[in-house]
């Protein structure tokens, strides 16, 4: 593991491990009563400038509420946020997993959302505590070649892939957030004792170190399959310039309950009393949105969460979705995921 991955992925560990001293030493200075609704509201973002930013810039233009966002990796602003406890800047912490806001979280420093907000979006899809909301949904999938393996012979379980006629054939990213997300899953529906043998079993698994090149070596017939997130195949087919459905690879949904049907979210919590500065509700109000949605949708094809926007265009509905029966705060333990996976060789 590079010193650049090994950095970014363990900002949120070592962290983790400063929670409970930083956030029992908060200022004992009043709150600012100067703070206006002509202030901008602080966003720590975990997602990718190129993405995040029209989209801010939309609700500035709508609104004339200026966002200060800082960019980062979801864990690096994690890690940061740990640092700074209830001395941080930000209003506001935007992740690309729910378990970088579980931990944040779990550290006393998120403020419950408005109910009426948190009802926009399904149950299982926000904090079982209200202290954060899902933005987007984000299915795992075996993405597959159709031209080497039939519909009728798929996987029900991503427990299959370890033993014939799977094992070795199925590539993973052990590296990747999203793959680190769902043993992270594995482990909470499963025990660790399972997910540990799940990962033994996937020793000689082609490795790439991310999503696309995956998704890329499927289309280009390198592979027979892989795990991913379901929105990389139309990504890919969106720079090849193809409809989705005449790029070539094709996504298979585990079956509901699996730990391989894992929907994770990217998602949003407040920190801190700024909840009661106007403008902070007004930009959790705007991304939960039919215009902010239908960005996402349109944008990085992910599944919207509130009513009424449409999802990824053939394939199923988000409510047709059914992940393993976990509460996705609890995908905050990275610190041992990553150690079974590199006891396991894989990293």
């Amino acid at each position: 593991m590079s010193a650049l991955i090994t950095r970014r992925r363990f900002a949120l560990l070592g962290a983790a491990a400063l929670t409970a001293p930083l956030a029992a030493c908060g200022s004992d200075d009043e709150p600012d009563e100067t703070a206006t609704e002509d202030r901008p509201v602080v966003l720590y973002s975990g997602r990718n400038e190129e993405l995040i930013q029209p989209l801010l810039d939309q609700f500035t233009a709508a609104t004339g509420v200026e966002v200060d966002v800082r960019y980062f990796d979801t864990a690096e602003a994690a890690g940061l946020i740990l640092e700074e406890g209830d001395r941080s800047p930000a209003d506001l912490f935007l992740s690309q997993d729910a378990g970088a806001l579980g931990a944040v979280a779990k550290a006393g420093l998120l403020s419950e959302l408005d109910a009426a907000l948190l009802g926009l979006v399904p149950e299982q899809y926000r904090s079982s505590d209200g202290t954060w909301v899902g933005l987007t949904g984000r299915s795992r999938v075996m993405v597959y070649d159709p031209a080497k393996i039939s519909a009728d012979e798929l996987p029900a379980s991503v427990l299959d892939l370890t033993a014939e006629p799977w094992d070795k054939r199925v590539a993973i990213a052990p590296l990747n957030g999203s793959f680190q997300a769902f043993v992270t899953a594995l482990r909470v529906a499963e025990g660790d004792d399972a997910a540990a043998a799940w990962l033994e079993g996937m020793a000689d698994a082609p490795q790439r170190e991310k999503n696309g090149p995956i998704v890329e070596g499927v289309a280009a017939g390198e592979l027979e399959a892989g795990l991913v997130n379901h929105y990389y195949v139309y990504e890919k087919a969106a720079e090849a310039g193809v409809p989705v459905e005449e790029y070539g690879p094709a996504l298979h949904f585990f079956a509901p309950g699996d730990p391989g049907a894992l929907v994770n979210v990217s998602g949003i919590g407040a920190l801190g009393d700024s909840l009661r500065k106007p403008n902070v509700a007004s930009l959790l109000e705007y991304l939960l949105a039919a215009e902010a949605q239908t960005y996402f949708a349109e944008t990085t094809f992910e599944y919207p969460l509130i009513e009424g926007v449409a999802g990824p265009a053939g394939q199923p509905a988000l409510a047709e979705l059914a992940g393993p029966a976990i509460d996705l705060s609890d995908l905050d333990d990275l610190e041992t995921t990553v150690r079974m996976i590199q006891e396991a060789g894989l990293a």
